[in-house]
């Protein structure tokens, strides 16, 4: 009876809690500032789209609104002299004050009034002025299906191919392989994101990503920055926030497959941090649902940024991940989950990035240097039928581990701006492979321990014509090492790229860009030393790129843009044992590149982009991306075939709309042209030798992307409820991935017939072979999922 009469007050706590709407309001706050010099820009006017209050900047820059209702704006800045700039989609909350860090660049006429367009409302890269696309935070994270995963939320944009029903985090760009992205956290190159990581190339299933972290991203598939080298596909610029200065914030995740706990705030008057630790929780879910593996992830992120005053500063940063897998044994009563078991290896593996750069703002701009180090640790076991007292298949530990150090320093004259620097790395790569899992008795047993020495210079100039609305980028790069005498000569990686944009109209341009590109193979191909030979060969990988687009910037903060590419590749290294090119490999987990090469093999992609890109307009967002894309690389022959990345066409749409209330809803749909792939060799698969070490169908690459999945397609879903109280935020979000319950058949799995002991059976007609039968590569499941983010 008690409990009864108690239920009508505690749900008038309930309602009064999460309907404290009406009793508080929110805050905008920030500073303005020169993008060059890094002065406070007073008299700045900042506007919040559909409120009626304004801001003006003080002489520090800094300016407050107060008293806004909560919810997600556009909020635009227009100072006289510079160009207007628009932040989308600043979410307002009552919880703590949404914060701004604008940086004004001086328009091309110094004296002319702000003038508002459609292409003002987006920023532009001058050295790049076609193929960047750029997105915010809450883009980010609300993107359906991808978990607040930036590697998959980048699969929306255009050029992007997804990893299909795998799920996996493989950037596979406009026809390159995964092996040919690069990625920068605030300027420091981050090697590794994804967790267990395929050495060798940069996918793996889950992003390390902390989204908490990033303010927005800028994301180049051609025109690449000179003061960004190693690179042929992408290069990723991960642009993070500071954190508060005047009070600690928190934010507490819960979400489909792992928690975390993100905090931020002042250390001192002058000193900033943003610090956070995720744990999954998928060893748990994968054990009750029958998987014969269990994965367990962990990672650290961490930003301290100190100002010594207004023109120098300094910032640190540091990333790492801990990622342990180990075979669920228990699990072995199907005959997939035996079949997995069979040839699965255990796998243990962390590494760290640790950076800092130094700013110094001039009257030319910002002067940096950059230090940093990367380290991985990658160690894999595997024994016959999982026996440890048994034989030992495979046992495979290294080391890759990356000093380095950059300088850029900006310069001006007259209509022309630039940089120039220079970049210097000690490179370091240990390993001691043992691996007999191959065809024919053929065993890899060696130890490499080599150290090597890299450096590069870079200079880029910018020129503005025609009142502005011709822009003119030149770049020069070269890239040079010891790693052999195809690597010494500065002159063999000369890296020149140009590219222009052309106003046809003040919301219509035209824009180019033709470059040359040089990245080095990774570090498992480098330092392979095995009976067979050594890779001392091998020399940078080259990638030419050829892009000529169109974009139209609309009045409903949209643009729409058509670009058309090609890329020619030269010097990847072949590899020998399986005579096929690197450029094929690196979608699935463990080791690629580890074999003797020759730098003979050649490739081409080439294809059309076509993208409508929607930022908050009434409600309403999106992004639609269509690339039609053939990728093709020389085969042992010559002859040309297409890669393992010739999806042929790639379709995104991803839409939302905002609600009465702070409902959000979001949906996305993909589809995916069907990728080749190789089918497998039944009569070497069968063969007793080859079978008890591979445990697996061994591909026939005579047949080389032969064949070909059949299209995918996939639908995500996300509806989003948000409450703003007073002292904190929280969001409820529900999300399914692959709604529509979309599969996709792939080639059988070859496995062989077995006793009532488990034991192979022999061929009684073939006493080299074992019987075998085919298991069904049904991939595609509806996947679900709840989330809770606590924000204060």
């Amino acid at each position: 009876m008690k409990i009864k009469q108690s239920l009508p007050f505690v749900a008038f706590i309930a309602f009064s809690l999460l309907s404290f709407n009406a009793l508080a309001q929110a805050t905008l706050r920030g500073t303005v500032v020169d993008n060059t010099t890094n002065e406070p820009i007073p008299s700045a006017v900042v506007r919040v789209d559909g409120r009626s209050a304004t801001g003006t900047t003080d002489m520090e820059g800094k300016f407050r609104i107060d008293n806004l209702a909560p919810g997600l704006v556009n909020v635009r800045i227009e100072s006289f002299g510079y160009e207007a700039y628009t932040a989308f989609e600043v979410q307002l909350t009552r919880a703590k004050p949404a914060e701004l860090q604008v940086r004004l660049k001086e328009s091309a006429q110094q004296l002319q009034e702000v003038e508002i367009t459609a292409q003002s409302q987006f920023q532009r890269v001058d050295q790049s002025p076609v193929s960047v696309q750029s997105i915010g935070i809450n883009e980010i994270r609300r993107n359906p299906g991808a978990n607040q995963d930036i590697s998959k939320v980048i699969q929306s944009l255009p050029g992007v191919a997804s990893g299909g029903a795998a799920f996996r985090n493989d950037l596979v760009i406009r026809g390159g392989g995964p092996n040919e992205n690069i990625f920068f956290l605030d300027g420091i190159e981050i090697p590794a994101i994804n967790h267990f990581a395929t050495q060798g190339a940069s996918g793996g299933p889950v992003g390390m990503i902390n989204v908490n972290f990033i303010r927005d991203v800028d994301f180049y598939t051609s025109a690449f920055p000179v003061q960004r080298g190693g690179s042929l596909s992408s290069v990723m610029e991960l642009n993070l926030r500071d954190g508060s200065e005047e009070k600690v914030n928190g934010i507490f995740q819960v979400g489909a497959s792992e928690v975390g706990l993100t905090l931020d705030g002042p250390l001192s008057k002058k000193t900033t941090y943003l610090a956070s630790v995720r744990r999954s929780y998928l060893q748990y879910l994968f054990g009750v649902i029958g998987l014969p593996f269990l994965p367990t992830y962990n990672d650290y992120q961490i930003k301290i940024k100190h100002k010594f005053n207004r023109k120098n500063q300094i910032t640190f940063l540091s990333l790492g991940a801990y990622d342990v897998s180990v075979l669920n044994l228990e699990r072995n009563e199907t005959e997939d989950q035996r079949y997995i078991l069979n040839y699965l290896p255990s796998y243990n593996q962390w590494n760290y990035s640790i950076g800092a750069k130094y700013t110094h703002f001039g009257r030319f701009g910002a002067t940096n240097v950059v230090l940093s180090r990367f380290m991985l640790d990658n160690q894999s076991e595997k024994y016959a039928n999982n026996d440890v007292n048994g034989d030992l298949l495979l046992n495979y530990g290294s080391q890759e581990i990356a000093n380095k150090l950059r300088v850029e320093q900006p310069w001006k004259l007259k209509n022309w701006e630039g940089l120039v620097g220079f970049g210097a790395e000690q490179l370091k790569y240990n390993t001691n492979t043992f691996d007999k899992r191959f065809p024919g008795g053929f065993v890899l047993d060696y130890t490499t321990e080599a150290v090597y020495y890299r450096g590069s210079m870079f200079a880029n100039a910018v020129g503005k014509f025609a009142d502005g609305r011709l822009k003119l980028s030149l770049g020069l790069r070269t890239d040079f090492g010891d790693f052999n005498e195809n690597t010494q000569n500065p002159l063999d990686q000369l890296s020149p790229r140009a590219a222009l944009s052309y106003n046809l109209t003040e919301n219509w341009t035209l824009d180019a860009n033709v470059g040359r590109y040089f990245q080095l193979p990774p570090f498992t191909a480098l330092g392979y030393v095995g009976v067979d030979g050594d890779n001392s060969s091998l020399r940078y990988i080259q990638a030419d790129h050829y892009v000529l687009g169109s974009t139209r910037f609309l009045p409903w903060n949209a643009k729409a843009s058509v670009e058309g590419f090609y890329k020619a590749y030269q010097y990847y290294p072949l590899l020998l044992r399986d005579s096929i090119s690197l450029a094929t490999l690196g979608g699935d987990f463990g080791v690629i590149g580890n074999q003797l090469a020759t730098p003979t093999s050649t490739g081409r992609a080439y294809g059309a982009e076509f993208t409508y890109q929607q930022k908050l307009f009434k409600g309403w967002f999106g992004i639609a991306a269509v690339t039609l894309v053939r990728s093709e690389f020389a085969d042992f022959l010559g002859t040309y075939v297409p890669s393992s990345w010739d999806n042929r066409m790639i379709a995104t749409f991803t839409f939302g709309k905002k609600f009465g209330k702070n409902w959000e809803f979001g949906g996305q749909y993909q589809h995916l042209g069907g990728a080749p792939y190789t089918p497998f060799d039944l009569e070497r698969t069968a063969n007793i030798q080859n079978w008890n070490v591979f445990g697996r169908g061994l591909p026939d690459y005579s047949r080389l992307n032969s064949e070909r999945f059949g299209e995918f397609d996939r639908l995500n879903l996300r509806i989003d409820k948000k409450w703003f109280l007073e002292k904190w935020n929280l969001d409820l979000y529900f999300d399914v991935q692959n709604a529509l319950a979309y599969q996709l058949e792939g080639p059988k799995f070859i496995d062989v017939l077995r006793d009532d002991n488990g034991n192979p059976v022999v061929d009684p007609n073939n006493p080299t072979q074992y019987l075998t039968k085919f298991l069904d590569n049904t991939q595609g499941i509806v996947q679900p999922g709840l989330g809770i983010i606590v924000d204060f």
